[in-house]
């Protein structure tokens, strides 16, 4: 054991520590892109495959291992087919706008109150809308599918582009940089098999671009009258107007995130990656648990 230590001491380089570093580094990357999603299920079948290789040839099977050695023959074109949207969106990531965040942070603090008061009229009148915020993925290509307008974020004008006599009303509003960059754009759908069955195409636009990208989806549910708010694929049902801003902000990392979220807000904040606060409070009586889906 000394000798082979020796052995592997004397032959280690300096770069090599940085090699195994980079490896190391992209390994973990991948592992938390795919985790949880359709794409480790089929890394783990591919796992079971390359271990029936192996198994087949130890014990001599051999039709068996011909037949998986022809399969293996094609592994690059295969994992190009099964997992084209996880390296589309793991390119993406790669090349996230570093220009994020033109707006100043007072900007920032009044589209999020703009936001959630329109969509707590929406949710009261019973509206259907879907409000994606730009983050660090630049989402050009479905601001192309709508309707140019690059005006500053206000309620009102919220609220009449989703509303029924609005020709843009059945799409998307795309928020980019503090202000509405376009409305009435289509947005991709969710391809989770296991999505809950009720939920409609808006649902599952939400779901969509929060899936593809780290925009955040601010959802307004015209059945339930409801705003939700979406991201990573997820969903925050049934928020207040005051919950909705206070989310949004720890969200996009606004200074008063800092403040406490309310007890249904915090039980989803690792989920969400929201700042619980940094002081502390006894939650008040008769506060809700977080609903279910």
């Amino acid at each position: 054991m000394g000798e082979l230590l020796r052995q592997l001491t004397s032959s280690f380089r300096p770069g090599d520590l940085l090699d195994i570093t980079i490896v190391a580094f992209l390994v973990y990357r991948v592992v938390l892109l795919i985790k949880g999603t359709r794409a480790m299920q089929m890394l783990t079948g591919l796992g079971i495959l390359g271990i029936g290789f192996f198994v087949s040839s130890t014990f001599e099977l051999f039709t068996t291992h011909w037949v998986l050695s022809y399969f293996f023959d094609y592994l690059i074109l295969i994992v190009i087919v099964l997992f084209q949207d996880d390296l589309r969106k793991a390119l993406t990531h790669v090349g996230k706008n570093p220009f994020f965040s033109a707006a100043s942070e007072e900007e920032e603090r009044f589209m999020v109150d703009e936001i959630a008061r329109a969509a707590s009229q929406l949710a009261h009148d019973r509206v259907g809308a879907l409000i994606v915020i730009e983050r660090e993925t630049g989402l050009k290509n479905f601001l192309d599918t709508g309707s140019r307008i690059e005006a500053r974020v206000n309620a009102e004008l919220l609220y009449s582009i989703f509303n029924m006599a609005s020709p843009l009303h059945d799409g998307a509003v795309i928020i980019t940089n503090g202000k509405i960059s376009a409305a009435g754009c289509f947005l991709p759908l969710s391809k989770d098999p296991n999505i809950d069955k009720r939920l409609g195409t808006r649902h599952r636009a939400a779901l969509g671009i929060t899936e593809d990208t780290d925009a955040i989806v601010v959802l307004v549910s015209e059945e339930a009258g409801e705003a939700h708010l979406v991201k990573n694929g997820r969903l925050m049902n049934d928020l207040s107007e005051d919950e909705l801003s206070r989310s949004l902000s720890a969200l996009l990392d606004i200074s008063r995130s800092n403040r406490p979220l309310p007890r249904r807000l915090a039980g989803l904040a690792n989920v969400f990656g929201l700042p619980r606060g940094r002081s502390r409070r006894t939650p008040a009586r008769g506060e809700e648990g977080e609903r279910a889906p």
